[in-house]
């Protein structure tokens, strides 16, 4: 009996967990200290706006989506220390989870400051995750096809207070329309591999869950085992 598998089977240990966002501090953030090593520490909101027309009433719609945002260490003091209410901030970061609230958070990496004023406004996500329930196909009361899902997304990333790198596994729901919802309905299955173009977005629930709202994904099957 041969055991066959294949040669990129350590590939999925470390996935792409990337968020990019561009918007307003939505109000002036508290610094706190942590010991041991001491290092600063806050959590910031900041506002992101999108824009559309609704075909039905032929008006412009908008949507402003408040992402929660963790900061650990120098860029506290640095950049954070000095932003007031309204600033935009640019932030570049990661998707994390927390056994405390707001339990799901982009863990900012790096963040840049500017001041008030007018800019269009950025929210990206790109991540490679696995497939973790089977696609649920429903049609909207807009007669839109949408699929929703669980991925997991494994990474590494380095822990708050040791700074040592430390393997992380997160769950989020991801949202697909249109002919990419049919197409994945029918083709994806749990296990296999999805590469996300997308935005992050929140359900109107008492938590603000945040859920991945997708524009562009590849799927890549799972390699079945030979034995």
């Amino acid at each position: 009996m041969s055991h066959a598998t294949s040669d990129n089977s350590h590939a999925n240990d470390q996935q792409l967990n990337s968020v990019t966002l561009l918007g307003n501090l939505v109000n002036k953030p508290e610094i706190r200290y942590l010991a041991n090593p001491v290092q600063a520490i806050t959590e910031l909101t900041l506002a992101t706006h999108s824009k559309w027309l609704d075909k039905k009433t032929n008006s412009q719609k908008e949507w402003t989506s408040f992402h929660h945002i963790k900061v650990v260490g120098e860029i506290v003091e640095q950049v954070i220390a000095r932003a007031q209410k309204g600033d935009i901030l640019l932030v570049q970061g990661y998707l994390a989870s927390h056994d405390y609230a707001p339990k799901e958070t982009v863990n900012a990496t790096f963040i840049q400051a500017f001041a008030k004023g007018y800019t269009q406004e950025i929210n990206q996500l790109h991540c490679s995750a696995t497939l973790a329930t089977p696609l649920t196909l429903v049609t909207t009361e807009n007669n839109k096809t949408l699929a929703h899902a669980d991925i997991t997304i494994s990474f590494e990333a380095a822990a708050t207070s040791t700074k040592k790198p430390k393997q992380h596994l997160i769950t989020r729901p991801v949202h697909i329309w249109g002919k990419q919802a049919l197409y994945l309905s029918e083709q994806a299955a749990p296990g296999d591999t999805l590469l996300i173009e997308g935005k992050l977005n929140y359900l109107n629930d008492f938590d603000k869950s945040q859920f991945i709202d997708a524009k562009q994904i590849q799927l890549i099957k799972k390699q079945a085992t030979n034995y």
